[in-house]
């Protein structure tokens, strides 16, 4: 009988396996698109798994788990394929405290133990409060801050708790998340309760690197200053690495106006401290609620603005989130029916179940793929076009041999449903490519650049290529044959 079960078990251990392996595409044409290139394509971008990346400027959202708005176990496995080494998680108090000094760790040692094992590594943020107490803050988006002595003393045991747990496997801390979206979270109120929570985690780990503030605006800087203010003004400036932001826009393209008045407002208080991008993403379809809502989003346009958002941040030396692995379902959004804010890579539904993997997981897995360790962005990279429309275009370089990559994209409006390209002349005046190759990062196709279409003068190159909204790239072509 013993042998019966064992043979059973093992049949649907390879089931399950077999429906995994058949959910994530690694065939050379995974995504399907109508972009007519005119050069021969030789190859696409081979995936890398997150124990082939040393490091990079990714974060993948892995939020909501505190709240049962998605199931951390239906997406497990398409985490260390997709690329990305760091997930965002958050420490759910609430749910971890539901009767008064009794802590229940099970649910979290479970992600971030299993997180670890795979190779990923935990981003932990302390939002959200916990109503068991009384003024003990509201425990989902937007709600108010601990207020009560009572509250505040639980909190304070709280996060001393998490950090004494969780200490070993996590070396990344966030404060609490979006407090700007209640109108009582004043920037001081804010910088007040991180200042007690980050010298907590760094009583009990000192070498922890905090990410303070967690702003939901991303051109909000009058708040940002308020806060900074308060921090400077109580000499704790130096617990923290990062401040976030998050800050969505239509086109994701635009949202560098305000980064840059909030890295001013930075530089008036501290010459080490960085912004840090916490949270972005685009849906995939209508949403009646949530970021870039009310709006006619396909997986195309989807796809476009979080490639455009990703490169964006790292060419503006920004450490960036992708927001997120899943579709979430906010079981009791608006009048208790629930709703799906569908901006995950991977589709899912009510059930909190993985469907299948968007188009945006195959495009984020590609820029994973390049854009990793062993490429440095090359600051001022000089170039120009024979565009009338205004574009992006960032250079790096690999840390060894000093080969190039270049990313550009057609920038000036919402990503579109279409793949239209244009032929442009790009003149690079410090270039370095042995065999330069067309790559569209959308499909992930490499296409190789014919000798009549670029030309070489020294150190200055010029290129006749397609461009459109969606990123794309000339690479030397052994950069890509990873």
């Amino acid at each position: 009988m013993r042998n019966i079960i064992l043979t059973l078990a093992g049949i649907v251990l390879i089931q399950l396996s077999t429906a995994f392996s058949q959910n994530i595409d690694s065939s050379p044409n995974r995504v399907q698109t109508n972009l007519n290139i005119p050069f021969k394509r030789i190859g696409t971008i081979k995936p890398k798994n997150v124990n082939e990346i040393e490091s990079s400027n990714w974060t993948i959202g892995c939020e909501v788990l505190d709240r049962d708005y998605a199931n951390y176990d239906s997406y497990k496995e398409f985490l260390p394929l997709l690329g990305i080494k760091k997930i965002r998680l958050q420490g759910g108090w609430a749910k971890t405290e539901k009767q008064k000094g009794v802590y229940s760790w099970d649910w979290l040692d479970h992600i971030i133990n299993d997180a670890v094992s795979r190779g990923l590594k935990p981003y932990l943020q302390t939002s959200y409060g916990n109503p068991v107490y009384e003024g003990g803050g509201g425990a989902d988006l937007s709600g108010g801050l601990p207020t009560s002595p009572e509250a505040l003393a639980a909190w304070d045991r709280w996060v001393e708790a998490l950090a004494l747990r969780y200490k070993n496997k996590v070396s990344e801390w966030e404060m609490w998340n979006e407090p700007d979206n209640h109108k009582e979270n004043t920037p001081e109120k804010v910088a007040n309760l991180n200042i007690r929570t980050a010298r907590i985690i760094k009583h009990i780990q000192p070498e922890a690197e905090i990410a303070g503030l967690v702003m939901a605006s991303g051109n909000n800087s009058g708040y940002l200053d308020g806060y900074l203010k308060t921090l400077s003004e109580k000499g704790a400036l130096s617990l923290f690495k990062w401040i976030v932001y998050h800050g969505y826009t239509m086109n994701p393209d635009e949202a560098y106006k305000g980064v840059v008045k909030l890295d001013s407002v930075l530089k008036k208080y501290s010459s080490t401290l960085m912004l840090r991008q916490g949270e972005n993403g685009a849906p995939s379809a209508y949403c009646p609620g949530f970021a870039l809502s009310k709006y006619n989003w396909t997986e195309m346009s989807q796809a476009k603005w979080d490639m455009r958002r990703m490169l964006g941040d790292l060419g503006h030396d920004v450490e960036s989130e992708v927001f997120t692995i899943i579709d979430l379902y906010y079981k009791n959004w608006g009048d208790g029916a629930g709703t799906l804010n569908v901006k995950g890579l991977l589709q899912s539904d009510q059930t909190l179940r993985t469907i299948r993997p968007k188009v945006a997981y195959y495009a984020v897995q590609n820029i994973a793929s390049v854009f990793d360790h062993q490429l440095e962005r090359i600051k001022n990279y000089r170039y120009s076009t024979d565009l009338s429309e205004t574009l992006s275009a960032f250079g790096y370089q690999n840390i060894t041999n000093k080969l190039q990559v270049v990313s550009f994209w057609l920038n000036g409006k919402v990503p579109n449903n279409h793949f239209d390209t244009q032929q442009i002349e790009i003149i690079i005046e410090k270039g370095n490519f042995k065999k330069p190759a067309w790559v569209d990062l959308y499909s992930g196709r490499i296409y190789e650049i014919p000798k009549t279409n670029w030309s070489k003068s020294g150190t200055t190159y010029k290129f006749n290529v397609p461009i459109y909204d969606s990123p794309v790239l000339i690479a030397d072509w052994s950069l890509l044959k990873k």
